[in-house]
C-alpha cells in the first residue's frame, strides 16, 4: 500500500463485476499538510491510486497502471467536509489485465470518473 495510513476500508461489497467500497479518509495525513494548509484538497493522483489499491485488494494481485483512457476530476474532495469516500467500480479481468471503470463520490457528489487498465505484476 503506497498510501500508508491515508485511509481505512470501512466496507466492501462485491456483486459480479461490481464493487462498492467505503473508505474513511484520515484528514490528519501528511499529504494534507502541504496540499493545502488550512484548505486540504486530496490530490488527483491520490484519488487515482485509491482505485488501483482497491483493485489490488479485491484481486489479491500487485498491479501496474497501463493506461488511463478517461480521467475526469469533477469536484474537490476535502476530508474536513466529509471523511467518507465511496468507490464504485466495474472490474473485469482478462488474462493478466484488469479493466476498471469507476467513480469516486462523497456526500457532495461525484469527485472523479475514471476508466483505466492495469497489468498484473
Amino acid at each position: 500500500m503506497v498510501l500508508e495510513d491515508f485511509y481505512e476500508v470501512s466496507n466492501t461489497s462485491l456483486a459480479g463485476d461490481e464493487a462498492t467500497t467505503s473508505l474513511k479518509i484520515n484528514k490528519e495525513h501528511e499529504i494534507y499538510k502541504g496540499h493545502f494548509p488550512g484548505r486540504p484538497v486530496t490530490p488527483g493522483v491520490v484519488l487515482m491510486q485509491l482505485f488501483k489499491e482497491e483493485a489490488e485488494r479485491i484481486f489479491d494481485k500487485k498491479l501496474q497502471l497501463v493506461r488511463a483512457d478517461n480521467v475526469k476530476f469533477t469536484a474537490v474532495f476535502d476530508p474536513t467536509q466529509d471523511a467518507e469516500l465511496i468507490l464504485e467500480s466495474n472490474l473485469t479481468e482478462t488474462g493478466e489485465f484488469i479493466k476498471l471503470k469507476g467513480i469516486a463520490k462523497s456526500k457532495q457528489g461525484i469527485v472523479l470518473k475514471i476508466s483505466s487498465l492495469y497489468k498484473a505484476c
